[in-house]
């Protein structure tokens, strides 16, 4: 069945969502936290001797498996009680099906519907070929964006709804380098509209900022010699 997306910045029963609370993942000592220091940006760039839609496939299917894992972690935590709608920074996804009724639905539900549809989607030949010389279809494109569109959602109800026991299960690492490594990449390709992203834009300028250069070790200055004007120290959101 194909699902549609939805989403709404208000509660089911019509009112307002409560006041936007204190985001624990963007504190310094939890953004700093990664498990690797280089630059994401060379990691996503497209080989010159690979196919573009074959680098989408196979970035993207390691995305879902990726992101299922690390929901896997704290999915013990993320029940029909505790997280009654899926949610993220104050909006609210709801699903609908192809007669666009609206389907309501907890957090774990969303969740279950997205890895069913990407699994079955990136398994199926048609749509993933991995055949040599099979094509891909037409709609190859929408699909990977549709896929990126939900395995955005589920990202950020994790750092939204479960970042506090992500920091318990000391895995904030992973989190944060799958998150700006999913960020990178579907920036790089156009793969998520920017205002689907928007609502976690604070932690994605963090997070994806690049990496700083190593600063060269300084040369040892000779006694006599006068303090350059560039050895003075200067400080240099989208």
């Amino acid at each position: 069945m194909d699902w549609l997306m939805g989403k709404s910045k208000t509660k089911p029963n019509g009112k307002k969502p409560p006041a936007e609370e204190k985001k624990q993942y963007l504190e310094a000592e939890f953004t700093k936290v990664r498990v690797v220091d280089f630059d994401l940006k060379e990691l996503v760039l497209l080989p010159r001797e690979i196919d573009l839609n074959e680098w989408l496939a196979s970035n993207t299917t390691t995305f879902f498996n990726l992101i299922n894992l690390q929901y896997s972690t704290i999915s013990e935590f993320c029940t029909g009680d505790t997280c009654q709608a899926m949610t993220a920074c104050n909006t609210i996804y709801y699903w609908y099906d192809e007669r666009g009724k609206k389907t309501k639905c907890t957090a774990p539900q969303y969740v279950d519907f997205v890895m069913s549809l990407v699994q079955k989607l990136v398994t199926e030949e048609e749509n993933f070929p991995t055949k040599y010389g099979k094509e891909f279809p037409n709609s190859f494109d929408s699909l990977v964006k549709k896929i990126c569109r939900y395995l955005f959602h589920v990202l950020a109800h994790l750092y939204w709804a479960h970042f506090k026991e992500t920091v318990a299960l000391d895995l904030q690492g992973h989190l944060n380098t799958l998150y700006a490594h999913f960020i990178v990449f579907v920036r790089e390709f156009n793969l998520v509209e920017p205002k689907e992203t928007c609502i976690m834009d604070d932690l994605s300028e963090i997070l994806c900022a690049p990496v700083p250069p190593t600063p060269a070790p300084a040369a040892p200055s000779s006694p006599n010699s006068a303090p350059s004007p560039s050895s003075h120290n200067h400080v240099t959101e989208r």
